[in-house]
């Protein structure tokens, strides 16, 4: 493992030793900061981020077990190496008991010192991919594989690659559920940074109450829950990418502290005055158009512009039908895990490109995982697929059923009837028919409110 300019902390007050370490360490690529007692090294841990911790057990004013306390209860990923002289060891090992990566004992070998950070630089990255994997845990679960052969999506993946190995942000407009997701990860791993975190964080799952600690996170006791410091997502995907998904749903009082650390870099943990740095690379998603939210005064303009430097616009699946079959046989194959492989039926093919999926590939998806499970045999047949076909449709005042797709309606009351239909196909079970329609749940309350929607009473 090479050095990239991993931060080691160096708190010592022998000031030959602190030099030594010093100068063999930075030889090694390392950026190193050196302090001579446990104040300063508390001091700097306040300011400034650490991969590694080398701390002398005995020191002045504060010894290495209180930078140890401090390290264990505010600086979760860095990792303590203690310091120690021979006749110490007992207090060293004493030290690893409490939470201490390893120990040196003085004088010791540049080589064992070398393989001891490395292998603490090892453990804390390995702390970061698991907090990085609970933010991936609500990522879309599938393979990243992209299916799609219609014009209209080529361009969109044509453009995606072209600027990914750029530091530009990229704003990525689309429906619910037309894999908005999918593109932005494309973008990252394709990127210069794709051996870096990629964090993605939901705006309209999180409550407006909570969205900036999450995003900067918080200092101990900012909080009646805060028992802890925690880290934000913004530090957790240092010199990587930050996922926003949902932009849109951001509040306006969140929306400049974003701003800034956009424009700056700088963030200030909630409940904390200390200003800290990341680099990250922001991806956005929403879909809203922004710029009506800043026409309403819901979204700030100069945010807008910041995020927006490269847009992408994502077609809904209705303007690639022909990618239909090829999405609906790979969901099968790909994830739906049943014991018998099934196909699917002319007919049913049929049906699944005629219908106009107002929840996308998402909806697709799940309309596919539910056939799959209920047929019967090795065929999924036209029947097996329960699509809410008459929340498209209205009756008139003869009783005959008419489609209201292409007529003069206004869109307000296509998007009301679909969604009241969905929530009656599936008995009003809310979690379910988010999934179908493709929205978070918020999205889903949001829009029964608006449209006043009620359950039948039977």
């Amino acid at each position: 493992m090479k050095p990239k300019g991993e931060t080691i902390l160096i708190a010592d007050d022998e000031i030959g030793l602190r030099d030594s370490l010093r100068d063999l360490l930075t030889v090694e690529g390392y950026t190193v900061t050196t302090t001579s007692n446990g104040i300063e090294a508390i001091n700097k841990l306040q300011t400034e981020q650490f991969d590694v911790a080398l701390l002398d057990i005995r020191m002045p004013k504060i010894d290495g077990f209180e930078v140890l306390r401090y390290v264990q209860q505010n600086c979760p990923f860095t990792q303590p190496i203690m310091l120690t002289g021979l006749i110490d060891v007992k207090l060293a090992v004493e030290a690893i008991r409490l939470g201490a990566y390893d120990y040196i004992t003085k004088p010791y070998s540049s080589d064992d010192l070398l393989k001891v950070i490395i292998r603490a630089l090892e453990r804390k990255n390995l702390l970061m991919q698991n907090e990085v994997m609970k933010s991936e845990l609500q990522r879309l679960s599938g393979s990243s594989e992209i299916i799609g052969d219609a014009a209209s999506f080529k361009k969109v993946l044509r453009l995606a690659a072209k600027i990914a190995p750029t530091e530009s942000s990229v704003m990525i407009y689309g429906h619910s559920g037309t894999g908005k997701e999918l593109i932005a990860n494309f973008i990252y791993k394709n990127s210069l940074r794709a051996d870096k975190p990629f964090v993605a964080l939901n705006c309209a799952s999180i409550p407006d109450s909570l969205i900036e600690s999450e995003l900067f996170g918080h200092e101990k006791g900012a909080f009646t829950d805060a028992v802890r410091q925690k880290q934000g997502l913004v530090e957790i995907a240092n010199g990587g990418t930050l996922f926003l998904d949902e932009i849109g749903d951001i509040s306006m009082s969140i929306q400049p502290k974003l701003l800034r650390f956009i424009q700056e870099g700088e963030y200030r943990r909630v409940g904390g005055n200390t200003v800290l740095h990341s680099d990250v690379r922001i991806i956005s998603a929403t879909n809203k158009r922004l710029e009506n939210e800043v026409a309403n005064s819901k979204f700030r303009e100069d945010l807008l512009y910041r995020l927006n430097v490269i847009t992408i616009d994502l077609p809904p699946l209705r303007e690639r039908k022909e990618d239909i079959p090829k999405l609906a046989q790979w969901f099968i194959q790909k994830k739906m895990k049943t014991r018998i492989q099934k196909t699917l039926a002319s007919d049913a093919i049929d049906v699944l490109v005629r219908y106009e999926w107002p929840g996308n590939v998402r909806e697709l998806e799940n309309v596919i995982e539910r056939a799959a499970i209920l047929s019967h045999g090795e065929i999924i047949d036209a029947k097996d697929l329960a699509l809410p076909v008459r929340s498209l449709s209205m009756k008139d005042s003869q009783g005959d059923e008419q489609s209201r797709l292409g007529k003069l309606v206004p869109m307000k009351e296509v998007e009301r009837e679909h969604y009241l239909g969905v929530l009656n196909t599936l008995s009003w079970n809310k979690s379910q028919a988010a999934k179908v329609l493709g929205v978070s749940l918020k999205t889903l309350y949001t829009k029964i409110q608006q449209y006043q929607l009620k359950e039948k009473s039977y």
